[in-house]
C-alpha cells in the first residue's frame, strides 16, 4: 500500500518547482516573446500568459483565479489583451521564449531528463476538481503541451505550482481573507516585504491600510501592524492546509519517486539562482533554494 505523502514533502517540492517555474516572469526572453505577440507592457503579458490555457477569458475570471491583484490591475490589461494576441499566440510565444530561457540556465545539468519524468508522471491524471488554474494547465499540457525539455520540465511544474496555487486560494478564502489581507498577513510575518507585494499587486495605501483595520478588528494584528498570536496561528493554518493540499502529486508518485522528484528537481532551482534569474525576495514569497547548482 502506497504510504501517504507528507505536507512537508509538499513544501519542500514547491521550493524546487517554483524556482523552475517562476524563471517565466523575469527572464528577458519571455518579457520579448510577449512584445513580439503584440501584447502592451509587462503586465499585459503576465495576465494573458498565465490565463492563456482558460481561452480569452475576461477580467472577472482572471482576478478570481488569481485572487490577490487588485480587480483594477487586472482590468488594465484583460480582456484586451485577446485583441492584440489569441491565447494560443500568446502560449506559443510564451512556451517557446521561456524553453531558451531555461536552455541558458540548466545549460549542462544532468538532472532534467529525470525532472522532466517524475514531473510528467506526477501531474498526468492529477484531480484538478475546484482548481481552475491547474485545470486549464493540466488539460492543455495533456493536449498540446511541448514534449521536448527543458519546456516539458516548465509546463509539468507550471501544473503542479498553479494545483498548489489553487489550494492556497481555497485555504485563504476558507480563513476569509482577502486578497490584499493576505498580503498584509504575509507582510507581517516577514515572509515578504511589504514593498515586493504591494506595488506589484495594485493594492493602494488606502488598500492596504483598509486591510490592516479589517485584520486589527478580527485581533490578527496589534496596533503597530504586527501579528498577534491569533494572527500568527491563522496564517500557520493557512500554509499547513496549503501545504496538505497540494500533496496529490507527490502521493501519484510513492514516497520514492517523490523524493526522487525533489533530489532532480533541487540543483536545476539552484542554478536558476545562479543564474539571478528571480529576485529574493519576490512577490511568490519563494525563498532563495539551497544547495549547491
Amino acid at each position: 500500500m502506497r504510504a501517504a505523502a507528507r505536507p512537508a514533502d509538499a513544501r519542500r517540492l514547491w521550493h524546487a518547482e517554483e524556482a523552475v517555474h517562476a524563471v517565466v516572469y523575469f527572464a528577458p526572453e519571455t518579457a520579448q516573446a510577449a512584445r513580439d505577440a503584440g501584447l502592451k507592457g509587462f503586465w499585459m503579458g503576465y495576465f494573458a500568459g498565465r490565463a492563456a490555457p482558460m481561452g480569452a477569458v475576461g477580467a472577472a475570471a482572471v482576478t478570481a483565479a488569481f485572487f490577490n491583484f487588485h480587480p483594477a490591475m487586472v482590468r488594465r490589461a484583460i480582456p484586451d489583451a485577446w485583441t492584440f494576441a489569441a491565447p494560443d499566440a500568446v502560449l506559443r510565444t510564451r512556451v517557446a521564449a521561456v524553453s531558451r530561457a531555461l536552455d541558458r540556465l540548466l545549460g549542462g545539468q544532468d538532472g532534467v531528463p529525470e525532472a522532466v519524468r517524475l514531473a510528467a508522471r506526477a501531474v498526468d491524471g492529477l484531480d484538478c476538481a475546484g482548481r481552475p488554474l491547474a485545470a486549464a494547465w493540466s488539460a492543455w499540457v495533456r493536449d498540446a503541451g511541448p514534449s521536448e525539455p527543458p519546456a516539458a520540465l516548465w509546463a509539468a511544474c507550471t501544473v503542479l505550482r498553479e494545483h498548489r496555487g489553487d489550494g492556497h486560494v481555497a485555504a485563504l478564502v476558507d480563513a476569509e481573507l482577502d486578497g490584499c489581507q493576505a498580503h498584509v498577513l504575509a507582510a507581517a510575518s516577514g515572509a515578504t516585504p511589504r514593498e515586493s507585494l504591494q506595488p506589484h499587486r495594485g493594492w493602494t495605501d488606502e488598500d492596504w491600510e483598509a486591510a490592516e483595520d479589517a485584520l486589527r478588528g478580527r485581533g490578527l494584528l496589534d496596533g503597530a501592524g504586527a501579528l498577534t498570536e491569533a494572527g500568527r496561528a491563522l496564517r500557520e493554518r493557512v500554509e499547513a492546509r496549503t501545504d496538505e493540499l497540494a500533496t496529490a502529486p507527490l502521493a501519484a508518485l510513492g514516497t520514492d519517486g517523490a523524493e526522487r522528484l525533489v533530489a532532480a528537481l533541487r540543483p536545476l532551482a539552484a542554478a536558476v539562482r545562479d543564474g539571478d534569474a528571480i529576485p529574493f525576495p519576490n512577490p511568490m514569497g519563494l525563498p532563495r533554494p539551497e544547495g549547491p547548482s
